[in-house]
């Protein structure tokens, strides 16, 4: 299996102290670090740097030729990108706070923890790769073009919104961070979660993992596996698929639903980098890409105690939202003319024509399950299809409902949530007659002029709008002219 180098652009350790560097580079690759430089000669760093892109720079301050003192501004003139760490001796700790008053990132004292050594290059990595983050995202603004369009082709839409997005993702897509994915049910999460993946480079697979309705042992043992004998029943070691999304992608799909015990697990493994399998007292590390996606209020729950605020916080270093399609309209005829294609394909049946009232019927719809849905209805639509047009009778009684059901929504006097923020008032306040004249008028436009389609809008039956119009004309002739 091929091994990704992590971080991708490589650590470089100065120091002339031979045995600390040897020391050092293993405690980094044994903690998953394994893209390390050491360089021995301090007069060779600016040129090192110079020809080559480095993540970080931990740099000893006594050394011959020229102190790492000496080097640490000229560093940061010329690479202000680029986090320096100094390593000092235990009797110089007053030179380090002066390095960091000049702009090191961090200081350690030799002799070097173990633990403090992989705390501050982990932090210097994050540091660097917010930086270039958000030069990236600066950049992105600036392009029209998207770099790698072919990533994103089974995603079908015309919408500018879903472009910026793509956009967001091409930047943020190389970076080691979590990434949280949020949009109601069936506006592709998984697509998304699939694009970030190709682009990130990673040579390992995309695992996917739904979550929803798992407890926590085994979200345990199907995460981080388990040693033969963890369990009655367990009568042979398990890799778990953390392990299986080595150098790729774990993708944990409805994370809204963990539990809180799974919630601190996961944290755990986000903070560290390490899980234990069941039964294993030995930690096993994990370099898995975590990108999770859920369709509830995670910010909502955090603030109710349901979902931990750590772990919101560290899913949320990025944050990818995919508007609903009642919010992206324009992508409904292109996604019609799509799925149209692959139903008809599929079915092993030849392309219906598509009648105009279709794209009206469906462009009036809310979609409440959004692409999936739309998907659904034109696979049901082309299934039952004999004809050359077709037929778009059940589409009409999924969408619009049928006379009877029409009648009795009419009749409810429910007012569905934040409703009265989608209604604005003038400092003119309009009278009935002249309410119902603009939400006729409103109706047969969006419709257009489908006295059927405009009923459902105004929650009426097709007879009692065309009494309502009938009778407005006959006051006024010209009124929906």
């Amino acid at each position: 299996m091929t091994i990704s180098l992590n971080p991708t652009k490589p650590i470089l350790l100065v120091d002339d102290e031979q045995h600390f560097v040897s020391t050092a580079e293993l405690i980094l690759n044994s903690n998953r670090l394994t893209n390390v430089e050491t360089c021995s000669d301090s007069s060779k760093v600016l040129s090192l740097l110079k020809n080559k892109e480095y993540s970080l720079v931990a740099l000893d301050i006594n050394m011959p030729n020229i102190s790492g003192k000496e080097l640490l501004p000229k560093i940061i003139e010329n690479f202000p990108d680029m986090p320096v760490i100094m390593i000092t001796a235990i009797n110089d700790v007053e030179n380090a706070v002066e390095c960091m008053k000049l702009g090191a990132f961090d200081y350690l004292v030799k002799p070097v923890d173990d633990e403090r050594l992989i705390s501050s290059i982990k932090r210097g990595l994050y540091f660097a790769s917010v930086w270039n983050e958000n030069i990236r995202l600066k950049e992105t603004l600036f392009k029209d073009k998207l770099e790698h369009p072919e990533v994103f082709s089974d995603i079908i839409t015309n919408s500018t919104k879903m472009r910026s997005i793509f956009k967001y993702i091409e930047a943020i897509a190389k970076t080691n961070l979590p990434i949280l994915v949020t949009g109601e049910t069936g506006v592709g999460k998984e697509l998304i979660a699939t694009a970030i993946h190709k682009i990130s480079g990673r040579v390992g697979e995309l695992v996917p993992v739904n979550v929803a309705g798992v407890d926590d042992n085994l979200f345990s043992d199907t995460l981080f596996g388990h040693k033969k004998g963890a369990y009655t029943g367990a009568e042979k070691e398990r890799k778990g698929l953390i392990e299986h999304a080595e150098n790729g992608t774990l993708f944990l799909d409805e994370i809204g639903d963990l539990s809180i015990e799974s919630q601190v697990k996961l944290l755990r493994l986000l903070q560290d980098g390490k899980y234990y399998p069941l039964g294993s007292d030995v930690a096993k590390l994990s370099d898995a890409r975590v990108i999770v996606a859920t369709h509830k209020n995670l910010d909502k729950m955090k603030d109710d105690d349901s979902f931990r605020k750590d772990l919101y916080y560290r899913l949320k270093a990025h944050h990818v939202h995919i508007p609903p399609l009642k919010e992206r309209k324009e992508d409904i005829p292109i996604l019609i003319s799509h799925f149209l294609n692959t139903a008809s394909e599929e079915l092993n049946k030849k392309r219906p024509a598509s009648p105009k009232e279709l794209y009206t019927i469906l462009s009036n719809y809310s979609f409440p399950g959004n692409v999936r849905e739309l998907e659904g209805i034109i696979f049901d639509a082309v299934s039952r299809h004999t004809s050359g047009v077709l037929s778009i009778e059940n589409i009409r009684k999924k969408t619009i409902g049928t006379e009877d059901e029409i009648k009795n929504n009419s009749s409810q006097s429910e007012i569905p949530d934040n409703f009265s923020e989608s209604i604005i008032f003038t400092s003119q306040f309009p009278t009935f007659k002249t309410a119902e004249i603009l939400m006729i008028r409103e109706a047969l436009k969006r419709s257009d002029n489908n006295q059927t389609i405009a009923a459902q809008l105004l929650g009426i039956t097709r007879r009692a709008l065309n009494n309502r119009i009938q009778r407005l004309k006959d006051k006024e002739p010209d009124l929906f002219e």
